[in-house]
């Protein structure tokens, strides 16, 4: 049970940050805290990419966060197991979301891979 927690936290936490962040950058035009964005907007710098028109993206990231912990969690044992699969890969492409959302992502495939047995039953 307390895996479930854990994830539940986790997931929650970062989902319910990249689409409270992006929604704040799509109505306010830029994210929440300094004008520039956090060590994670480098990456996408470098790409030629402005970090401020991905924002759609974190909205739908922090969607599949939570609608993925939702699926492993309450789904019957078939559906689980896929939206365990789905939830790793969640967590894996957002390894990226320095420097917070990468520990957060570890922790959350950590637990994914440990502790899959319980998280499934």
């Amino acid at each position: 049970m307390a895996q479930k927690i854990i994830a539940a936290a986790l997931a929650i936490f970062i989902g319910g940050w990249m689409a409270t962040d992006s929604v704040h950058c799509i109505i306010r035009g830029k994210y929440i805290g300094p004008e520039k964005p956090g060590p994670w907007s480098a990456i996408f710098n470098l790409l030629g990419i402005d970090p401020f028109k991905i924002a759609p993206l974190f909205v739908l990231m922090g969607f599949l966060w939570i609608a993925g912990l939702a699926l492993m969690l309450f789904s019957p044992p078939a559906i689980a197991e896929k939206a365990w699969r789905f939830c790793l890969a969640v967590a894996l492409a957002s390894l990226w979301y320095l420097p917070i959302g990468t520990v957060i992502s570890i922790s959350y495939v950590l637990l994914l891979v440990l502790c899959k047995s319980s998280l499934l039953n």
